[in-house]
């Protein structure tokens, strides 16, 4: 029998993280449950182990990065969870172009570790970098999750034993691969050593943006700096208090005309019993 409900996510600028509150809290509502929240975004939250039983529901989400689960949080998703048998629902959200395969690699992995994966949802969130998205979730994507929890919420309800797990989440076979992306002249461009430029005038040390780091890459004592890899979150970006950070370079500007250009279309959140 489901006791305890824990939303865990990995969410750079937030907005996974709304998703996955979202539903764990409207889960507790439906089921009378207590509600936790168990971020793995920054490093000070990736310090220890978590194990669930049989009596947890967890709200597992990320966002995707290139069509899969983000590469660098990735192995966090491997290494500091194991299910024990606890029932889980599957998350991802993507930034209006698609998901790709995250859905069914988050499933696969959490299967792996030993959750029991009874439902999941792909959810369209504003993107990270580019114009599009914006405003999602929307109206119909909250209809589309409260339809999800509606659901599962009566299966556990009326369970008699075990919960079937999903199938059918759409996505290739292994090995995946990642999303290859294109510049506005539709030709591959590489972009992974750009960083972000701080513009002096306007940055105060304040700090915010090394908090938010997920990959600990902004030293606190040198904030105005990069010294580690970058993953393109734009956490930096979005949350420093002075608008100091931004990317300048070219490859990384020419993808994200392209996504503007091409991914304007609203897509579709889509959710699995």
């Amino acid at each position: 029998m489901i006791k305890n409900i824990c939303a865990t996510y990995f969410s750079p600028t937030g907005k996974t993280a709304a998703v996955a509150t979202r539903i764990a809290e409207s889960m507790g509502n439906a089921l009378s449950l207590p509600v936790t929240h168990d971020p793995f975004t920054v490093p000070g939250e990736r310090t220890h182990t978590r194990s669930f039983s049989p009596e947890d529901l967890v709200v597992f989400a990320t966002p995707t990065y290139a069509g899969r689960v983000p590469n660098k949080a990735l192995p966090f998703v491997q290494e500091l969870f194991q299910g024990n048998g606890a029932s889980a629902i599957a998350v991802v959200t993507f930034g209006n172009r698609s998901y790709d395969n995250s859905l069914k690699e988050l499933v696969h992995e959490l299967t792996e570790h030993g959750f029991h994966v009874i439902g999941a949802a792909a959810v369209v969130c504003g993107h990270s970098f580019a114009g599009i998205g914006m405003g999602r979730p929307d109206d119909a994507d909250r209809e589309k999750l409260d339809a999800l929890v509606e659901a599962l919420a009566k299966k556990i309800k009326d369970a008699q034993g075990t919960l079937p797990t999903i199938a059918g989440v759409p996505g290739d076979e292994q090995p995946w691969a990642y999303y290859q992306p294109t510049g506005v002249n539709g030709e591959k461009t590489v972009f992974l050593k750009a960083l972000p430029v701080v513009d002096e005038t306007r940055c105060d040390r304040c700090g915010a943006c090394a908090a938010r780091c997920p990959v600990g890459s902004i030293p606190y004592e040198a904030p105005d700096t990069t010294t580690g890899i970058c993953i393109k979150c734009h956490a930096c970006v979005h949350f420093c208090p002075q608008d100091a950070r931004s990317f300048c370079d070219p490859a990384f500007l020419s993808h994200k005309s392209m996504l503007e250009t091409t991914y304007a279309r609203p897509a579709v959140t889509e959710v699995f019993l």
